[in-house]
């Protein structure tokens, strides 16, 4: 059985899929995976042996570059999806999708004819009588259901305005007609959460019906390097600093701040260069430097982990049972660092923007005898085999869609 899998994102988008692909192989399929053409997606990808076919414009320079213009990034999206899509999964079985609204991507599978999943690595896009959708920081939440209500209605309207004219006309050229709601055409009555349930509990919280997999982790068994060995090795655990590919939002002088807020609290710090490229202050030997490794196995071996609250960096702290102070930037990343407070495995920075003393309050939660242990036992609560029960998901219900064969 061949299956296509897709995504237009960061880093926490495109690294999941990697782990699904493992997971496909483990059952004998034949795995492809469409994503953004940046050197760290192919090294990841090709790390775990799986062929990455382009789509679309780098997301690196997209998100480094000057502000794109959301209207024409969305069609150019569309039209990467329909044109690389459609050659890609000639001959699979299944095409399933996820990242920034891939639209595109269920028009080339219906089209095909074969099955559609559309994945989300959190539930704040799934409408929701609950909550809101995402909105900018400090907006007013409303309470009342109707103002949610009329809210998602305009949610929808949004995502037309960017991908409605695009898609119809690509669907138009294919012979499909127009849809009139973009966002639950993409979306679908089932879409699949992939996260972790103690982390991200979805009953009641969407009024779809959504299939919860587990968190789509991808086996990671490299050694440390020397260098960070021997630093490791060299004094208590530091405090690791990260803010992965959030070039484009993480605070110019967040490695300062963070140096010095976590010296006030007696600790080393180790570095994540990113795509923020986050460098040392002075040349001081408490301080050291890292690219990309294995972070299943580092974080082990640190006192905290303080990030921007990635769904994937979230996941994989708490896997490790590493107390984190996660300093949301945008979307998603307030629900995981509410989420890291009330489990008590961490602290929820107040706002985008740390000063030394803030951080260093957030620091002095986390590093807590107190929330050390509560990290440690909710580790044992992360499960491992998202991967595992989403492959067979997948591969089971794309049997079941496979036209008979005639004789």
């Amino acid at each position: 059985m061949r299956v296509l899998l897709t995504a237009w994102g960061s880093r926490g988008d495109v690294e999941p899929l990697a782990g699904l692909a493992v997971g496909l192989r483990g059952l004998g399929a034949d795995v492809r995976v469409c994503a953004p053409p940046d050197a760290d997606f192919a090294a990841l990808l090709e790390r775990v042996g799986v062929p990455l076919v382009p789509l679309g414009p780098s997301v690196r320079s997209v998100v480094t570059g000057e502000r794109p213009d959301a209207f024409r990034l969305a069609a150019e999206l569309v039209a990467a999806r329909f044109d690389t899509l459609t050659a890609a999964a000639e001959g699979c079985d299944a095409l399933l999708a996820t990242g920034l609204m891939p639209a595109g991507a269920r028009d080339v599978a219906e089209k095909l004819g074969i099955h559609y999943v559309l994945a989300c690595f959190h539930l704040l896009g799934l409408p929701s009588r609950h909550r809101p959708p995402l909105a900018r920081p400090g907006t007013p939440s409303p309470q009342d259901e109707t103002d949610k209500r009329v809210l998602w209605k305009q949610d929808a309207q949004r995502v037309n305005g960017l991908y409605g004219e695009a898609l119809n006309r690509h669907r138009a050229a294919i012979g499909l007609p127009p849809v009139d709601n973009v966002r639950d055409h993409v979306l679908t009555d089932q879409p699949w959460l992939a996260a972790d349930a103690t982390l991200c509990p979805s009953q009641g919280m969407t009024d779809l019906d959504v299939v919860q997999t587990g968190a789509w982790i991808v086996p990671d068994d490299r050694p440390l390097p020397h260098e960070l060995e021997a630093f490791l090795d060299g004094g208590t655990p530091p405090v690791y600093v990260g803010f992965g590919s959030m070039a484009a939002h993480t605070p110019t002088d967040i490695a300062r701040v963070a140096i010095e807020a976590s010296r006030a609290q007696g600790r080393r710090v180790l570095l994540a260069r990113g795509w923020a490229g986050l460098t040392p202050i002075d040349d001081a030997d408490d301080c050291f430097v890292v690219g990309e490794v294995n972070q299943q196995s580092l974080f082990r071996r640190v006192a905290a982990v303080v990030h921007h609250g990635g769904a994937g960096t979230t996941t994989t702290a708490a896997r490790a049972g590493a107390p984190q102070v996660i300093v949301p930037q945008i979307a998603d990343q307030p629900y995981w660092a509410t989420r890291v407070a009330k489990l008590g495995i961490g602290a929820a920075h107040d706002g985008p923007t740390p000063t030394t003393d803030s951080l260093s309050a957030a620091l002095t939660t986390a590093l807590t005898p107190e929330t050390r242990a509560r990290a440690r036992a909710v580790a044992g609560e992360i499960r491992t085999d998202g991967a595992t029960v989403a492959a067979k998901l997948l591969l089971d219900a794309a049997s079941r869609e496979r036209p008979p064969v005639t004789v």
